[in-house]
């Protein structure tokens, strides 16, 4: 089976949750919350010959493909079909914590190459985007059907495209007279929409407003605080949890999050005294992000903005410490 997408930011992800020392026992326990083809979980599984993983992925296309590059480690790898937050907000009373934990935010080159579900304007596929064929709204969905200043504001939050409302009242122009179906129709509509300087500079006029869609069709940033939240507290006491970001907003999520785990107190400022515990939740193991070497980038230009952040788990976190993260 030809595997298509690199795994980033590998050999850091290999030594920070690594599960060698204490408090880890011979036999550790990873969650992949981020499948994909099994680049990440093909070399834990390889280095760390007793460890056990559990692999997670909305799209059954792609885990079929991972299963498949996985079976050599038989009982020691098992796979969950479905969301990553439906995963970890109902993780069955009793069952195994597990030690390591592992986010990878990032889209798999394969849904852009192969899955012809329209992740890129490269190919002429139809409007889709859905990682999980049972999600509402498909891309074509939301540009046929949602508001002009509605669809302008979603562009610019999800991508910081400047000229989100150009494009936005273009593609509701567009519809008007024809439906919006396939990435090369849309990507024309985009490209005609923006002045003509922006249409030659370093990267395609319509790759921002293409990023948003996907964000919005797979609700990527609505699903990560809570998600990031359950996830630490599944954790077993002492495992690490780590997640690979690849652009702003998720980083940002993140990063006040787990801010939020290290502090003492986070009470609201109108709370005259602390009654949240006083005591962390996380040792932050990576005070800045870990980004991708310069090699690594020449070799898998997609890592180029990657960042891995990595806490340890000193006890569960209540409610209190997602104040100030917010969902998107």
């Amino acid at each position: 089976m030809e595997i298509v997408h690199t795994p980033v930011l590998l050999n850091e992800c290999l030594s920070y949750l690594s599960p060698v020392g204490e408090p880890f026992e011979s036999s550790a326990y990873l969650i992949d919350s981020t499948l994909g083809e099994g680049g990440h979980s093909f070399n834990f599984l390889s280095k760390y010959p007793t460890l056990k993983v559990k692999g997670l992925d909305a799209d059954s296309i792609i885990q079929a493909r991972a299963k498949e590059r996985l079976s050599p480690f038989g009982e020691r790898m098992s796979f969950y079909n479905g969301w990553f937050n439906d995963f970890y907000r109902n993780f069955p009373e009793g069952e195994e914590r597990p030690n390591l934990i592992l986010f990878d935010l990032g889209i798999s080159v394969f849904h852009y190459e192969r899955s012809g579900r329209g992740f890129s304007f490269r190919h002429d596929e139809v409007l889709d985007m859905r990682l999980n064929s049972e999600t509402r709204e498909s891309a074509a969905d939301i540009v046929n059907k949602m508001e002009e200043e509605k669809m302008a504001n979603m562009i610019y939050l999800y991508s910081d495209e400047k000229y989100s409302r150009r494009i936005a009242s273009e593609i509701c122009r567009v519809r008007e007279t024809q439906k919006i179906e396939s990435t090369k129709q849309l990507a024309d509509i985009i490209y005609n929409a923006v002045p003509a300087k922006y249409r030659h500079g370093n990267i395609h006029p319509a790759t921002r407003t293409f990023q948003a869609l996907r964000i919005k069709v797979n609700s990527e940033l609505s699903r990560l605080p809570e998600a990031i939240h359950d996830a630490f507290n599944v954790l077993a006491p002492g495992g690490k949890l780590g997640v690979i970001t690849f652009h702003s907003l998720e980083d940002r999520i993140v990063k006040n999050y787990f801010r939020n785990l290290g502090k003492q107190c986070v009470c609201p400022p109108e709370v005259p005294i602390c009654n949240c515990g006083g005591t962390p939740c996380a040792e932050i193991l990576t005070r800045k992000p870990v980004e991708p070497t310069e090699e690594e980038i020449k070799n898998n230009s997609p890592s180029r903005s990657a960042k891995l952040r990595v806490v340890r788990k000193l006890r569960d976190a209540d409610e209190k410490r997602l104040y100030g993260v917010e969902a998107m």
